[in-house]
């Protein structure tokens, strides 16, 4: 499917009204395979399939041609992905593409992946333009390049076009695939003006708490207005879509990951865990055991705005001048609650999975017990009861409380000439700035978390066996629920996090026809690229509670519920412990500040940011590209092209200087920082890239294509970054950081294609195409073992050693706080040592410090490095059908990806793997004819890797298949008016993801379908 329909001129400018009028703005059409005429404007005869995907989005020619001259939404087969879906954003209508499946976000399409490729290598364009993109993560500087679709809403884009092969002609920087996003031009819309509006419903919120439910029915509207004058030599059109929407989400998670021992090693090597493990792992086996257990219910609020303005003016048939602004703005703010189980690599009692990768089925810590005679720590038995001589020690039920508000947007104003310099000459120049801009949208910073507990849990166990971790808390003895008077205020953080990405770019562009069918197409640009990404926090580690505890914080505080009813789509929720206290962020964030003497710093986040990385990228490019048609038996379409990109790269940071590393609790560390300063760091690369597509048409309706071409993909950020990085958190083993070398190579594809289509009838088609991507230079991570700054670590040191020497027995968190406790007793106030306080247990708390003379802290630094090579290859095959003049017509297709570059479970060490590489398929039936028009689509994607760390971990996280229903009906009133109902998720799937073995689950979650109805009216 390639070229654009050369019908009459009246089929276009009913092609072009619809096209602005579909109740989203509808997306490019393309039309059979036709045979071009010699050095006719608009043709290309060696275009690809990148120019309109084939799939859900592709040609539909027959019923095209009929719906071009009906009344009403009767491009429905045009605007089907873009307009017509029941699609939240533009991410959801991208996934109907055959080889496209999107990454989800709090239940909604954020970022896509294309034929196995990761989002940070799919290059996006606007109107042909380069676009930055920005992002923020919760708890560091965002590394990615992947532009996040969540922020557009389908209503403001008018067409897309996704380029899967490389041609010279092509932008550089997609590896996966180029996505060429495009806004409505009102001298090819001419005059018209519509609106739309909807109501919706997302049944996620009635599946809240009451103090975190929002409206239960929001509003969205949306807009165009285009006219031309001058007997159409001048044009104005405006277009735009506001949407507020409240919805929710719960996750069961493993928040913290899990710690994988080799079998005989680990908790497992006690005799006692060893003794009460049934189905024990072994010696040749991996296992993994939790670092904790969260329920979490989250409440967000999102208010989307998106909105182009076009101004056109063609002074002469040969000049066309083009001046546009685009504007995108999405603001989300979210309250989040949540119980959650810390564990302590005690395993008191265990089942298994079998190995040799294997997980537990059940997992079970007991109480703490100590002897403040002898100063020893020992395990309750299964009933909460401990050794006579012994007192429990009751762990925390924690109950964070978090509230976020971020805001994200996005600008772009470009100026475009097109200049039809002679009969045989076009050119083109192109202009454009844009910016990408995420950060916080409170004076709180972007994420927030205030800690609550109440030290009451027993024996705690976590029944892996089924989809969802089924938690179960022994309490005190004739303690039978948590009451408000346990409650207090722990440990919190407040961070901020930025990220700004700028782009400006200059084009120029031309063809030249020669006599016949050859054409040379020819262009240089220059493209500078600004990114800054940048975080901090304020942190209080005050776990074990502070102040008076309990005593300072009023019962009317805390709200009370069941959190274990809020995750009814999951088998066995209901049998969970799920008793959990609410609270007003701001209510308690005062009486906290209260508690701490009015000390409102320990609850914002600094002003000044401590790490920020700023990086510019120089890029200059040039290409030329010659094609030609020879008039064989059967046609034939050459095009063969180069083009070089030569990009240089400066890049600083500024590095947190450390000066200290404090243990803060039995298995937190902090490092502490002093002033940072900026280093920088250079770089720079140079490529060619060849490409030659070939185009045989065997028949009228039979067409075989083969493609060779090259692509690069850039590093992320943070491995460019120009200086190091150590994590603010540590643990007893030492600390983590990261450092990066403006001197990487992108990663090479060397993509090969090859495919064959038949339009068999009106509007009917089916396609077959085989692909592989030779990919070089793949990033990966050498971790070093290093110690920056001449830190030194107070495990192993002169206190410890006392402590030791004093009675404190090696193994497991029992010896470490025994270590605490000795040396907060008994060196409180000596250089290095802090004592705070006691915590509701009785035990000390505060900070020890690494001295002078103490052990070097050892850090395992990350360092980016060009050293995995592998292949991706795959197969897409596409059917439409349109069963005569019935109405009804179905669509379907299926992507197949396989690497050789997969996840070991086995392997416990640092491994590179290809993330986002998954099978994928669509199937739509609908039905339109007269005023009715009714859609069913089904998208599913396979089991696919997220991510090789989960948490601060090298360990692979797997999503699970997931497939999704969701349904549209319109109806068309009259020429002008036409209302629709749309459903998303109607079967109300959850999602889940798991480790390396199925029952370590990671994320369990669950969210809702939602509901949409609405009009729309053309004036």
């Amino acid at each position: 499917m390639k070229h654009l329909h050369a019908g009459p001129k009246k089929r276009l400018l009913t092609s072009a009204l619809l096209l602005a009028l579909a109740p989203p703005l509808a997306a490019q059409v393309v039309d059979a395979p036709q045979q071009p005429q010699a050095g006719a404007p608009g043709t290309d005869p060696t275009e690809l399939d990148a120019v309109v995907v084939t799939g859900i989005r592709g040609s539909l020619t027959s019923s095209m041609n009929l719906k071009r001259d009906a009344q009403g939404i009767v491009d429905g087969i045009v605007a089907e992905d873009i307009g017509k879906f029941p699609d939240t954003n533009l991410a959801e209508s991208l996934q109907r593409i055959s080889g496209v499946s999107i990454d989800r976000s709090m239940g909604e399409g954020s970022r896509v992946t294309v034929r196995g490729v990761g989002p940070d290598f799919n290059l996006v364009l606007l109107n042909g333009r380069q676009m930055p993109a920005s992002s923020i993560e919760a708890t560091n500087a965002s590394n990615s390049r992947a532009f996040d679709f969540a922020n557009l809403a389908s209503e403001s884009i008018s067409g897309v076009e996704v380029f899967k092969t490389s041609r010279a002609a092509t932008a550089t920087g997609g590896i996966g695939a180029t996505i060429d996003i495009r806004t409505a031009r009102p001298l090819d819309t001419g005059s018209l003006a519509s609106v739309g509006m909807k109501a919706v419903h997302d049944s996620s919120v009635d599946n809240l708490p009451k103090p975190m439910q929002g409206n239960s029915w929001t509003g969205e509207m949306s807009g165009i207005f285009s006219e031309t004058t001058a007997d159409g030599r001048f044009g104005i059109a405006l277009s735009g879509s506001y949407q507020e929407r409240d919805f929710g989400y719960n996750e069961a998670a493993v928040g913290g990951g899990w710690y994988a021992f080799p079998g005989g090693e680990g908790p497992l090597a006690n005799p006692d865990s060893a003794a009460n493990a049934t189905n024990p792992p072994g010696p040749g086996d991996i296992y993994s055991i939790p670092q904790n257990l969260i329920y979490a219910v989250n409440g967000v609020r999102r208010q989307r705005t998106n909105g182009q303005a076009t101004v056109q003016w063609a002074p002469t048939d040969r000049i066309t001048a083009t001046l546009d602004y685009t504007y995108a703005e999405n603001r989300i703010q979210q309250r989040r609650h949540e119980l959650s189980t810390w564990f302590n690599q005690a395993a008191s009692q265990t089942s298994w999975t079998d190995g040799p990768v294997a997980a537990p089925t059940g997992y079970t810590e007991y109480a703490g017990c100590f002897n403040p005679a002898t100063d020893q720590w020992t395990a309750s038995d299964a009933n909460n009861v401990c050794p006579p001589g012994f007192e429990p020690r009751w762990g925390d039920l924690a109950m964070a409380g978090a509230q976020f508000a971020t805001k994200n947007e996005n600008k772009s104003v470009g100026f475009n000439v097109e200049w039809a310099a002679t009969d045989a000459l076009d050119l083109v120049f192109d202009y454009h700035s844009s910016s990408a801009e995420s950060g916080a949208d409170s004076p709180f910073g972007s994420n927030n978390v205030i800690g609550t507990a109440a030290f009451a849990r027993g024996v705690t166990s976590v029944d892996f066996s089924g989809d969802f971790p089924v938690l179960s808390v022994m309490l005190p003895p004739g303690m039978t629920s948590v009451g408000a008077d346990e409650m207090m205020v722990t440990g919190s953080s407040f961070r901020n996090s930025y990220m700004k990405s700028e782009v400006e770019q200059g084009q120029l562009r031309g063809s030249f026809r020669f006599a016949g069918y050859a054409q040379l197409d020819f262009g240089v640009a220059y493209t500078e690229v600004e990114n800054r990404t940048a975080y901090n926090f304020t942190q209080r580690d005050d776990w074990g509670g502070f102040g008076n505890g309990a005593a300072d914080y009023a019962d009317d505080l805390w709200i009370g519920d069941d959190i274990s009813r809020y995750f009814d789509q999951f088998p066995g929720s209901g049998n969970a412990f799920g008793q959990f206290y609410l609270f007003d962020f701001q209510r308690l964030r005062n009486a906290a500040i209260a508690a701490r003497g009015g000390d409102e710093a320990a609850y914002l986040p600094p002003p000044d940011f401590s790490t920020d990385r700023r990086t510019t990228e120089k890029s200059k490019s040039a290409y030329v590209q010659w094609s030609n048609t020879w008039d064989l038996s059967m046609p034939l379409n050459v095009a063969v092209g180069v083009r070089y990109e030569e990009t240089d790269v400066t890049s600083s940071a500024l590095v947190p200087i450390a000066t200290g590393l404090v243990w803060t609790g039995a298995n937190e560390f902090a490092v502490q920082f002093g002033d940072p300063d900026f280093t920088t760091l250079r770089g720079k690369y140079r490529y060619w890239l060849p490409s030659v597509d070939t185009n045989l048409r065997i028949t009228e309706d039979m067409v075989l294509r083969a493609s060779y071409g090259h692509s690069i993909g850039r590093p992320q950020w943070d491995h460019i970054q120009g200086g190091q990085t150590l994590d603010a958190f540590a643990a007893y083993e030492g600390g983590t950081g990261s450092q990066g070398d403006p001197n990487l190579k992108p990663l090479e594809s060397r993509n090969f294609d090859l495919s064959f289509e038949w339009y068999y009838g009106e509007g009917s088609y089916v396609s077959v195409g085989w692909f592989r991507k030779n990919i070089s230079n793949y990033i990966g991570t050498s971790v070093i073992e290093t110690s920056p700054f001449d830190l030194t670590t107070p495990v192993g040191g002169a206190y410890f050693n006392e402590a030791v020497a004093n009675g404190c027995v090696q193994g497991g968190t029992d010896f470490r706080n025994c270590v605490r406790r000795y040396i907060l007793e008994n060196h409180d106030g000596d250089p290095g040592v802090v004592r705070t306080g006691t915590d509701s247990n009785g035990q000390p708390t505060g900070t020890i410090a690494g001295l002078p003379g103490d052990p070097a802290a050892v850090f395992r630094v990350s360092v980016p490095v060009n050293r995995d090579s592998s292949s991706l290859d795959g197969w897409e095959f596409n059917v439409q059908h349109m069963f005569g003049e019935s109405g009804f017509g179905m669509s379907a297709n299926y992507t197949i990806v396989d690497s050789d570059l997969t996840y070991d479970d086995y392997d416990l060490g640092d491994q590179f793997a290809m993330v986002g590489l998954s099978n994928s398929a669509n199937l739509v039936a609908f039905y339109d004819k007269g005023p009715w028009q009714i859609r069913a689509a089904y998208n599913w994607r396979d089991e696919f890797l997220s991510s090789t760390y989960d948490s601060w971990r090298p360990n692979p996280v797997y999503v699970e298949a997931y497939g999704q229903l969701d349904m549209n009906i319109s109806y068309q009133v009259n020429d002008n008016f036409s209302i629709h109902a749309e459903a998303i998720n109607l079967t109300d799937e959850t999602m889940r993801s798991h480790g390396r073995n199925e029952r370590q689950v990671f994320y369990a979650t669950q969210t809702g379908p939602r509901y949409m109805f609405g009009f729309r009216y053309r004036f």
